[in-house]
């Protein structure tokens, strides 16, 4: 979608066309946030097919054509929406610095938080109901587990094959997430959280640091 400037001294002219430069619209910054707040919340509802730019401008009370001016397109603005904010550096020592034999209870507990947290849960939604039909948002789905904090977890507890040890707990995690939460599979939808984290936690444990053999 173009438009074409008006003519004033800020026009800058080229090949016949109007550009303004060096100006960006008034309170930029805060359409932005809109924009993405409303992108998490479409793809954690409908996922990234069923999502529409029109749906998330509607959501942000924004003109369609601003997410194009921000993002371009309905992938990259997938992208920047969905990412976690989570500092890994600060929560790999904090999950590997109690109990060495509850270590797998607490990262069900880490993740159970996480998707507690209000700004988080749009994301992971989003990733998972994408994952299956989009190549982008299985990219990023894929990386998370062979780049998260699994993998760093399972290095910081030096035992061998630790790439194995964070798929294996991450396919784990990501079934849970899938019943639990996206299908409502029950009674495992409506379990306390407690219940899950000591069903749970003996196999991401063993995962972690069991003899695989």
């Amino acid at each position: 979608m173009s438009t074409r400037a008006p003519r004033d001294a800020s026009v800058h002219r080229r090949g016949g066309r109007g550009r303004r430069m060096g100006r960006r619209p008034s309170g930029s910054g805060d359409t932005r946030a809109r924009i993405l707040d409303a992108a998490r919340q479409a793809f954690g509802e409908h996922g990234f097919d069923g999502a529409t730019l029109r749906d998330v401008a509607t959501r942000a009370s924004v003109d369609p054509a601003l997410i194009h001016h921000y993002f371009g397109s309905k992938q990259r603005l997938f992208v920047a929406a969905i990412e976690l904010p989570v500092d890994f550096a600060v929560t790999v020592p904090a999950l590997v610095g109690g109990p060495p034999d509850r270590l797998g209870e607490r990262f069900v507990r880490f993740v159970l938080d996480l998707w507690g947290r209000p700004e988080v849960r749009p994301l992971v939604l989003g990733l998972l109901r994408s994952a299956a039909t989009d190549p982008v948002a299985r990219a990023m789905l894929r990386r998370l587990l062979e780049q998260g904090p699994l993998v760093a977890l399972a290095g910081a507890l030096d035992r061998p094959d630790a790439p194995l040890r964070a798929s294996l707990a991450g396919s784990q995690l990501v079934g849970l997430m899938m019943a639990r939460f996206v299908v409502g599979v029950e009674p495992l939808a409506s379990v306390d959280r407690e219940t899950v984290e000591r069903a749970m936690g003996p196999t991401i444990q063993h995962y972690l640091t069991g003899d695989l053999d």
